[in-house]
């Protein structure tokens, strides 16, 4: 996986003893090969690593710390290579200061007795057990990290055993995801949907615990835009709507070119703010101008939700930072609520009335009239889609009672079957643990009514991304 969107350096650094290198011929030179496989592996577009070699002294190790914070890293990986003295370990995390995990790993799954034994030279032997010994140290590391208060996670396999690098690479991708966010400027336009209680929320709070900034835009800057939109832009616009939607001919002309103004003018908002996403909502009031923009943005909010700027409607802040780690995570991260029940085939149906997130939709996305915005005023242009068929992850950023943020996650799967045709996007899921309990059990974790929907199974990312952030996690399983 890229991560076009969040380039980041990750730490590395290996630990052994200096006492070990004169008596056993060849054994730092072995272990330092064995870090360079695991700095190459690291490595990929988007996510630079910085090696700082193999700590085997407390000076090496107050030299590394200090590299690793220089260069900025998001998380440190310590490659535990043999037995190393905990004194080379904790200078480095305390340097730091990011987080770090733990690689216990081994470099075959069981050393040949066989071979070993027949090495005939107690030296020798001595020598190849200490380039397999990484469990030696691991609860020598944890003891000291619990005893100084440092988070730490562990990692323990093979060099090349797949559970284990799919566990690494849920760190990196977390990591990038958590740069992401840091890096997110969030767009406030408008206000709340008046009474929605549960979507209130604390900019503060929001800010603290992913990095945020909210930037809080005014509807006549908006307003200003649309008017500077030229004839050209709209056109421009207009072969975009084809280009990306299936435009449905029941489309008036007049919809179309004013959704495409709005959408220009969405798009300079944008572009003026450097925003990363945007949550919205405003009213207005009959015959006004504003009332004509907050009524045709939903085809411009989907193209951007589409192309890296998730845009949440009725104001709803903590979900638009729930679609903006999805989409950091290449799994859409579509704006969704409860729609309805199919006890019959024991499925719970979601959506919206928009923004949709194209890249996750199954086929070509609609672009149809609506006579009516469900509980919302004025007439204009929606989106219908449903989400493309397989394993979908359901994700809330969650406020509780004393103001902690949590991460809430479900894993189910998108099926097939009738949906409503009401010119939303809209689809339906099953879950491992029937409609009934499920429905009730995320409930009772206390989210919003809204909810963020992205490809694939990725509870695992997703609590690596609690952890690096220090947030609760749940998981409706």
């Amino acid at each position: 996986m890229t991560f076009p969107q969040s380039s980041i350096r990750v730490g590395l650094y290996g630990i052994g003893l200096d006492t070990y290198w004169p008596q056993f011929a060849g054994l730092r030179n072995r272990l330092e090969g064995y870090q360079r496989g695991i700095a190459a592996r690291l490595e990929r577009p988007g996510v630079e690593v910085v090696d700082a070699g193999l700590v085997d002294s407390p000076i090496a190790a107050q030299a590394a710390g200090e590299r690793l914070k220089r260069e900025d890293v998001e998380l440190v990986f310590l490659y535990v290579s043999t037995y190393a003295l905990s004194s080379t370990v904790l200078p480095v995390v305390q340097k730091a200061r990011v987080p770090v995990v733990v690689l216990n790993l081994q470099p075959v799954r069981a050393i040949d007795y066989a071979a070993f034994n027949a090495l005939g030279d107690r030296g020798k032997m001595t020598g190849e057990w200490l380039a397999h010994c990484q469990a030696c140290s691991a609860p020598e590391i944890a003891c000291v990290f619990n005893r100084a208060g440092i988070p730490y996670h562990l990692v323990t396999g093979t060099l090349d055993d797949p559970e284990a690098w799919e566990e690494i690479n849920a760190w990196v991708e977390a990591a990038a995801v958590a740069a992401v966010l840091r890096r997110n400027r969030v767009g406030v336009l408008g206000h709340y949907y008046c009474g929605m209680l549960d979507v209130y929320s604390d900019l503060t709070q929001q800010s603290a615990a992913f990095g945020c900034h909210f930037e809080l835009l005014e509807m006549c800057q908006l307003k200003t835009f649309r008017d500077q939109v030229s004839d050209a832009d709209v056109a421009a616009k207009l072969d975009q709507f084809r280009a990306e939607f299936d435009v449905s001919p029941e489309c008036s002309d007049g919809e179309l070119r004013r959704a495409a103004r709005t959408s220009c003018a969405l798009d300079r908002l944008v572009a003026e703010h450097r925003l990363g996403s945007l949550a919205y909502y405003y009213e207005s009031t009959d015959g006004s101008e504003l009332r004509d923009i907050v009524t045709s943005v939903i085809a411009g909010n989907s193209l951007l939700t589409a192309h890296g700027v998730p845009v949440a409607g009725e104001c709803e802040i903590k979900n638009v930072l729930a679609m903006k780690i999805l989409d950091a995570l290449g799994a859409g991260g579509s704006f969704a609520e409860f729609y309805a029940m199919d006890f019959n085939d024991d499925v719970v149906l979601l959506g919206h009335d928009g923004p949709g997130h194209m890249a996750i939709a199954e086929g070509r996305v609609k672009l149809v009239p609506l006579p009516v915005y469900h509980g919302k005023p004025g007439v204009g242009l929606s989106i219908e889609m449903r989400v493309q068929n397989g394993p979908v992850t359901l994700l809330s950023v969650v406020q509780d009672r004393g103001g902690r943020v949590k991460l809430l996650v479900a894993e189910g799967e998108s099926v097939p079957g009738p949906i409503l045709h009401i010119g939303n996007t809209n689809s339906r899921y099953r879950f491992r643990i029937g409609a009934r309990r499920f429905v009730n059990e995320w409930s009772k974790a206390g989210p919003a009514h809204h909810c963020a929907i992205g490809l694939g199974h990725l509870a695992p990312k997703l609590e690596r991304l609690a952890a690096l952030l220090g947030l609760d996690f749940v998981r409706v399983a």
